[in-house]
């Protein structure tokens, strides 16, 4: 038993042996092709900065809008400590500069504006208070625009009837908004105020997602300016101006927002 055994062993040993002669003189007789190709360089991981806590990540794991990264929702969504909202688009004015030293803003207040007046209903205008905002108005495009172009005018924000959140200036500089204004024998109200416009034109309700858009807006500026009041432009320039008007929703502006209604000194009726 034990010589067949060897047998069977020798006999594979063998048949290894032969393949292996074999195998190797397929293999001189059939080189393998030279690969000319150079090899492609791994690319390096690309790395971003959050725009809010500046922490460095790779791009693929970071939330971006509009052209900024950032390392989370909850930074995504937050006031900056810069005075710039991540979630809204920036759209920065030239029509802006220092507030008086020391001074922290105390009010915000609540505008409409249309481009040409009205025109939101037709089409989306939106565009064109960015323009009017950042000084590129095109006076030849409408008979209004001649009248206004020259003005240099702006807000820290404006919210379009689709809900849109642009930002111009950051909270921490004055905006030039309110104009010859008064809140409580305070003059100057652009030293101290927010200003927020809301596309309208006075003589339309505004949309539901514009005040959904607007809470959450307050929201993060009473997280960073704790001491806010709020009135519209006719409160704090009376005779002068009209906005935001009789269908501004004040009641559903306070329900909405949370907001004490102390912090509403001219109140909640429609205005």
């Amino acid at each position: 038993m034990f010589k067949w055994l060897l047998l069977f062993a020798g006999a594979g040993l063998f048949y290894l042996w032969i393949k292996g002669k074999k195998q190797a003189q397929f293999n001189a007789e059939n080189p393998p092709k030279p690969n000319n190709k150079p090899e492609r360089p791994t690319a390096p991981e690309v790395m971003v900065q959050c725009q809010y806590c500046k922490v460095h990540l790779p791009q693929p794991e970071a939330f971006t809008f509009d052209n900024r990264f950032y390392c989370s929702k909850e930074h995504l969504h937050a006031l900056d400590s810069n005075g710039w909202v991540g979630d809204a688009q920036w759209r920065i004015s030239p029509n802006q500069d220092t507030r008086p030293e020391n001074v922290i803003p105390d009010l915000v207040v609540i505008h409409h504006i249309s481009l040409p007046p009205g025109d939101f209903k037709n089409q989306s205008s939106s565009q064109h208070i960015v323009d009017f905002f950042q000084n590129k108005l095109d006076p030849n495009k409408h008979p209004y625009f001649a009248q206004i172009a020259d003005q240099k005018v702006s807000s820290h924000f404006l919210i379009t009837r689709s809900g849109d959140l642009i930002q111009f200036v950051s909270t921490q500089n004055k905006a030039w908004h309110a104009g010859i204004s008064s809140f409580f024998d305070r003059e100057k109200c652009n030293d101290f105020s927010i200003g927020i416009e809301m596309e309208g034109d006075g003589d339309s309700p505004f949309e539901a997602s514009q005040y959904q858009v607007l809470a959450n807006l307050i929201t993060k500026l009473a997280s960073t300016y704790p001491h806010l009041q709020f009135a519209g432009h006719s409160d704090i320039a009376p005779g002068r101006k009209t906005d935001p008007g009789i269908y501004f929703d004040w009641k559903k502006f306070q329900k909405e927002t949370g907001i004490s209604p102390e912090k509403l000194p001219f109140g909640l009726s429609s205005r």
